[in-house]
Order: structure tokens, then C-alpha cells, then sequence
């Protein structure tokens, strides 16, 4: 049990004046929990921007046959560019702004503002992972598109398909898409949800200290 566990379970059993102690307590503990969530997102964002770069740079580099096939898919570079760009460019924004978060936590002294700083830290989560839900989605809508449009082959092929293989196809296409989505949804899940829930027990403890 930790501190704030305790705490709180002395609280239920003294009287008024150390419940009012108790709470002056309380707040800096919660400060202090809140803080090291926001730093330890942070944390995992820059960890994941590490991660995201070896990907992408590790295989190009160090496969002949991988960079061909990615240069033939994206014939154009300039939508390679700007879709890379654009992830490295929201994932920067999302580290400062949990950067930011952490800051405002730590320095902060006063309930209310942290209560808005935490809820603050929550919105800034939930869009950077509906962003990467969006993105994972074009990304592949869009590497579907070059890939049909640059292989002679596969354009080919589909051409001559017909209305039950055309359904068959596109059947496919939205299963692997929405399997692949999902599977993004659970890392982030997975990755952010426990911390998540912790910030969000720290607000509600904050709103009991507000009563």
C-alpha cells in the first residue's frame, strides 16, 4: 500500500482537524504521482520517435532489395516525403506538449490548475492516438494505391478481375486494413492505457479534495 493508500485509510478514522490536514497532505502526493506519470509518457514518446526512426531507416539502408521495392511503390517522392514528414512532425509536437504537461504539473501549486493539467495531459493522448489510427489508415490506403498504379503486374491482374473476385479483393483489402488498425489500437492501448487510468485516479482524488 502506498502513501496515498494510507493516507487515506487514517483519514477515515480521525476526526475533523486531521481530515483537513490530511488533505494538505494529500495534494502534494498526488502532485507528485501526477508528475511522474507526465514524465514517464514523455519518456515513452521520445522512446517511441527512436523507435519509428530505426524502423524506417535500419531496413531502407540496409537492404538493396527493400529500398527498390519502397522507391518503386512511392515513385513520387514528394508523398513519401510529406508522409514522413508529417508522423516525425506530430510526434515532436506531441513531445513537447507532453514535455509541456510535466512542466505545468510540477510546478504548479494549486488544485484546480492541476486538475486542468491533468486533463490537459488526457486530450493530448486520446488525439495523438486517434491521429495514429488516422494516419495508419491512409498510410495504407495510399501505399495500396502506388503499389496497384506502379506494378504493371498487379494492375494488370485486377483488371481482369471480375465482379465476384472485384468483391473478393476489396473483402480482403478492408479485413487486413481493419486487423492492422486494430492492432495499432491495442499497442496504444496497451502502451498509454495503464498510465491513463492512473492519471485519471489522480483527478478523481483531486475533485474528492475540491468537495
Amino acid at each position: 500500500m502506498d502513501e496515498l493508500e494510507l493516507l487515506k485509510k487514517d483519514w477515515g478514522k480521525e476526526g475533523s482537524t486531521y481530515k483537513k490536514l490530511s488533505a494538505n497532505e494529500i495534494y502534494p502526493i498526488l502532485q507528485k504521482k501526477s508528475s511522474s506519470i507526465a514524465k514517464t509518457l514523455f519518456y515513452i514518446s521520445v522512446g517511441e520517435l527512436v523507435f519509428w526512426i530505426l524502423i524506417n531507416t535500419i531496413p531502407y539502408f540496409s537492404s538493396d532489395s527493400y529500398r527498390e521495392r519502397l522507391d518503386a511503390v512511392y515513385s513520387n517522392d514528394y508523398v513519401f516525403v510529406a508522409l514522413t514528414a508529417l508522423s516525425y512532425g506530430v510526434i515532436l509536437l506531441f513531445i513537447y506538449l507532453l514535455f509541456k504537461a510535466h512542466k505545468a504539473i510540477s510546478a504548479t501549486d494549486n488544485a484546480k490548475k492541476l486538475m486542468e493539467s491533468i486533463l490537459k495531459t488526457r486530450r493530448v493522448i486520446k488525439y495523438y492516438v486517434i491521429y495514429n489510427l488516422v494516419m495508419a489508415f491512409v498510410s495504407m490506403l495510399v501505399g495500396l494505391y502506388f503499389a496497384i498504379i506502379n506494378d504493371p503486374k498487379l494492375e494488370n491482374t485486377i483488371s481482369h478481375f471480375n465482379n465476384k473476385q472485384i468483391i473478393v479483393a476489396y473483402a480482403i483489402v478492408i479485413g487486413v486494413t481493419a486487423f492492422l488498425i486494430v492492432a495499432v489500437w491495442l499497442f496504444y492501448k496497451l502502451l498509454y492505457g495503464l498510465l491513463l487510468k492512473r492519471l485519471n485516479r489522480n483527478y478523481k482524488e483531486l475533485k474528492k479534495l475540491e468537495l
